[in-house]
């Protein structure tokens, strides 16, 4: 028990309480559960790797949205983490491809730039045609110092880089939202074309014309 309380505070976001509550459930578990368990997070590292081309997690190499030729691959959406991808991919918007960073820039952390898959895309934009880099980096502090340094690394390339819109989120209350929020929904604002967005009314068919009386 000791050591499977020591294993489940590992893991991000379990503190001491809920590694407790975690043991005791599986100790409760049925055997065949618990092997099961066990046998799916033994599987999980025995047959998945990261991607060659994009650092995603696969089973295949390349994965199978580096493999999909209805992609578009001039380009590419960077992103900090796996389970960003599938954020992406679930909202069905982006029809590109991915770049994943593995985390991002963290001084305090002890992460830096060089610990990061950023060579790895500069290399892609240099042998593989890419024309455009979105950098969808969380907005905070540490997303903007990593976003800043792929750009550095990319400035030789003359790729485009473009980094996701940010500010006041759909159906919330602006008396709610923070200056941040405020100040980046200012910067990121985008004209407004009239016609753009609504189709034009429909004219309405002419009546048909009376036949003529009969002289």
């Amino acid at each position: 028990m000791d050591q499977l309380l020591a294993e489940l505070s590992r893991l991000p976001g379990v503190g001491r309480k809920t590694a407790e509550r975690l043991a005791h459930h599986v100790l409760r578990m049925p055997r065949e559960d618990a092997d099961r368990l066990a046998r799916a997070i033994h599987e999980v590292k025995r047959r998945t790797r990261s991607c060659s081309v994009c650092a995603n997690v696969t089973e295949q190499d390349p994965c199978s949205i580096c493999s999909d030729a209805r992609r578009d691959p001039q380009r590419v959406c960077v992103v900090e983490q796996a389970r960003d991808v599938v954020a992406f991919e679930e909202a069905a918007a982006w029809r590109g491809l991915y770049h994943v960073l593995g985390g991002r820039i963290s001084p305090l952390d002890g992460v830096r730039a060089g610990e990061l898959t950023i060579g790895e895309l500069v290399r892609r934009v240099e042998n593989d045609g890419v024309t455009e880099i979105v950098v969808a980096t969380s907005p905070d502090l540490e997303g903007d110092g990593t976003c800043l340094e792929i750009e550095r690394a990319l400035e030789h390339t003359g790729v485009r880089v473009s980094r996701i819109a940010r500010g006041v989120p759909t159906g919330y209350s602006l008396e709610n939202a923070s200056a941040a929020m405020l100040q980046d929904a200012l910067r990121g604002r985008y004209a407004v074309e009239e016609s753009a967005d609504e189709p034009e009314p429909e004219s309405e068919p002419e009546p048909p014309a009376e036949p003529d009386a009969a002289e």
